[in-house]
């Protein structure tokens, strides 16, 4: 057989080993998606759009990070693996185990921000309207973290940039040398795989951000910019879910096509097409 013509993902998910602790590059990647909501915080709060100073930023990030912590893992556990956390409730505090949730994640910080907003005398919205221009870069980070992982693969496909995820065929198959040597064969082939992790990082984070943060550089109502965060994300994350692999444990839930994530992003869509009328609408 002629050697396989797609890309035989080993790339090592541990960034830094020292003894028996390590740091994945999936947790460097909430690093990087930190470090630049507060460096680009900064340079809005400094456009004079803001209702916030440079120095607040960090006090939001702060709540931020928390929310999104919280919410992402409470959020994993009650959406796609809500059956275990009966039979073991310390599962939820298990994060190094893996399992964070979008959805979860922004739930955690709307509850940040309406707290943070109302600390400060600011208000929901405005507080939201800051903070969501500087979100999808963060998720743009995560999704490579993903995709150096291995993990979250997209379906099968034969297109020229598919990719042989060996975790997805067995476990510890990154390191076998046996699948290798069958991939340089070229038997691996039915295994590639969509890479919707990179899919997902050029829409829901590069693409999502350069929409909003065109939008948000005037002045628009209250709750705009919010609304067209909602609606791109749920739009895009739907898009990209037709290339991603559903979850194991969960498959299709209707229809053969319909996923969790599309499911949980549809809300997003009609709430965030809902926010922005409002925000129009409303007298100013």
């Amino acid at each position: 057989m002629n050697q396989s013509d797609f890309f035989f993902h080993q790339l090592d998910p541990v960034a830094v080993q020292v003894g028996g602790f390590a740091i994945y590059w999936y947790s460097l990647m909430y690093l990087v998606a930190f470090a630049q909501f507060w460096m680009l915080g900064r340079v809005r709060a400094g456009s004079g759009l803001a209702p916030f100073s440079r120095e607040q930023v960090a006090d939001l990030l702060f709540w931020g990070v928390v929310g999104v912590i919280v919410g992402g893992r409470l959020g994993y556990v009650l959406f796609y693996v809500p059956g275990d956390l009966f039979s073991d409730p310390l599962l939820v505090f298990r994060i190094r185990d893996g399992g964070m949730s979008f959805h979860g994640g922004m739930l955690g910080v709307i509850i940040a921000a309406w707290a943070y907003g109302r600390h400060l005398g600011v208000g929901f919205l405005r507080t939201t309207d800051f903070m969501v221009p500087l979100v999808p870069l963060g998720l743009a980070a995560g999704r490579l973290g993903n995709f150096i992982g291995g993990e979250l693969w997209g379906r099968k496909t034969d297109v020229p940039w598919a990719v042989i995820f060996p975790e997805s065929i067995e476990r510890g198959g990154r390191t076998s040398e046996a699948l290798y040597q069958q991939y340089l064969a070229g038997a691996l082939d039915e295994f590639a795989r969509h890479p919707s992790q990179l899919y997902q990082a050029a829409l829901e984070g590069l693409a999502l951000f350069i929409v909003l943060w065109v939008f948000s550089a005037r002045s628009r109502p209250v709750g705009a910019v919010s609304g067209l965060f909602l609606a791109g994300y749920g739009v895009f994350r739907f898009i990209a879910e037709f290339f991603r692999e559903p979850d194991a444990h969960l498959g299709f839930l209707a229809f053969d096509w319909l996923t969790m994530g599309q499911l949980l992003s549809l809300p997003m869509v009609l709430a965030g097409v809902g926010l922005m009328l409002y925000a129009y609408r409303r007298p100013s």
